[in-house]
């Protein structure tokens, strides 16, 4: 099974596939699309988009996770957010990929086993989870491998669940 995870901003969107085989994860991939601070804001969640789309068509997912915002103070921020993270989403959901949700907390005690866990420490996890040479840069490429990693041993759990007879 192939998952993209994705950790939607609008100056920056990480992305990271994982691969899982028999219970083994591997990286396949993973980056960060930056449209750019100077650009107008709907124009980076247009490059946000089809930067998505043209990514979904290359790597075929077979599942998508996706970290949900954390709780912003600033309206506008939030507001903004939920817009990339939208912007994010749609190409997966127009090519019929299913979508996952995993709040920080969760995906960061699934990968650390601290839902507390800096950025720095969620990177290294990643790298030694994956068996990476180094951990994945930038680091909002290290946080959507994370995702993906958190929603493959979810998903590896259900499907023991659903073998385990009654």
């Amino acid at each position: 099974m192939r998952i993209l995870g994705i950790d939607p901003g609008s100056y920056s969107t990480g992305y990271g596939l994982v691969e899982e085989t028999g219970g083994r994860l591997r990286g396949i991939e993973s980056g960060a699309i930056r449209p750019g601070r100077q650009k107008e804001f709907l124009l980076r969640l247009s490059e946000i988009h089809e930067a998505l789309s043209a990514l979904i068509l290359r790597v075929r997912p077979d599942e998508v996770a996706v970290e949900n915002p954390f709780l912003s103070r600033n309206f506008k921020s939030a507001l903004q957010l939920g817009q990339a993270r939208a912007a994010a989403l749609l190409p997966a959901v127009k090519a019929g990929i299913p979508v996952f949700e995993y709040a920080p907390r969760h995906v960061k005690a699934a990968v650390v086993g601290y839902g507390e866990a800096e950025k720095e420490q969620v990177a290294r996890m990643v790298k030694l989870l994956l068996g990476l040479p180094e951990p994945p840069s930038p680091l909002d490429a290290a946080d959507a491998l994370a995702v993906a990693i958190c929603h493959a041993n979810r998903s590896a759990g259900q499907r023991r669940l659903q073998k385990t007879p009654v």
